[in-house]
C-alpha cells in the first residue's frame, strides 16, 4: 500500500497519474498548501523540504520525496512505464527535462502571468519567452512519435506523465496548443486516458482537464 501526499499541482497530479496507471491501491492524503499544511511536523517526517508530493510505500517502509524520485521508485517496483536498455536513458533524460526545465518555468509563468500580471513586465516576457522555447523543443522531439521516449513512435512512460501536468496548464501559461501540433496532439492522446482523468483529480476535484 502507499501512502501519497498531494495537492492538485502539476506535481502532485504526476505521481497520482502513475499510480492510476499502475492501478495498484494507495491512499491519498491532502496536504493543502494554500493553507501552510506542508509546514506541519508529522508532514516533515515524510517531506523534510516542505513539499508535495511525497509518499510512504508501507510495503517496505521506503519514504520519498520530489516527484521525479518517486516515479522512478514507483516504475521500477512495478517494473511498468518504464523503458528498457539504452531507451531508459532516453526516457531519464526526458524526466529531468521536466524537472529541471518544464516545470520550474512554466511555474514562473503562473507566478508572473496568471497571478501577478503587471507587476514585472520584464519577468512576464522572460518566462513566457522561455515557455515557448520549451514547448517547441517538446513539438520538436514528438515529430512522427506518439511519446517522448522509447523506439519507433515511443512507448507511454513515466517522462509523458511527467510533462503532462504542466502541459495541461496551457491556459494560465496563455499557450496556445494549436501553434504546437505535436504537443496538442500527445496532450490530448494523454487526457482521454481513463487513469489521467482519475488521477487528475486527486486529491480533490477542482475542474474538468482542459482541452484545447
Amino acid at each position: 500500500m502507499i501512502d501519497l501526499y498531494t495537492w492538485t499541482t502539476p506535481n502532485g497530479r504526476k505521481v497520482s497519474i502513475l499510480l492510476e496507471e499502475l492501478g495498484v491501491p494507495y491512499n491519498a492524503h491532502a496536504v493543502n498548501i494554500g493553507a501552510g499544511e506542508q509546514h506541519e511536523p508529522e508532514f516533515l517526517k515524510v517531506s523534510p523540504n516542505n513539499r508535495i508530493p511525497a509518499i510512504v510505500d508501507q510495503d517496505t517502509g521506503m519514504t520519498l520525496m520530489e516527484s521525479g524520485a518517486i516515479m522512478l521508485y514507483l516504475a521500477q517496483k512495478y517494473d511498468r512505464f518504464i523503458c528498457k536498455g539504452d531507451e531508459y536513458w532516453r526516457m531519464v533524460e526526458w524526466l529531468m527535462w521536466q524537472m529541471g526545465g518544464l516545470g520550474p518555468m512554466l511555474g514562473q509563468v503562473h507566478h508572473f502571468v496568471k497571478y501577478n500580471k503587471g507587476t514585472s513586465e520584464y519577468a512576464e516576457e522572460r518566462y513566457s519567452k522561455e515557455a515557448h522555447r520549451l514547448y517547441r523543443v517538446l513539438n520538436t522531439r514528438l515529430e512522427g512519435r506518439d511519446f517522448i521516449a522509447g523506439d519507433g513512435k515511443g512507448e507511454y512512460t513515466i517522462a509523458d506523465m511527467a510533462c503532462w501536468p504542466w502541459v495541461s496548464r496551457f491556459e494560465w501559461q496563455e499557450m496556445d496548443l494549436n501553434a504546437y501540433p505535436n504537443v496538442r496532439d500527445w496532450y490530448v492522446r494523454i487526457a482521454e486516458r481513463p487513469a489521467v482523468q482519475k488521477g487528475y483529480q486527486v486529491p480533490k476535484f477542482v475542474n474538468e482537464i482542459p482541452m484545447p
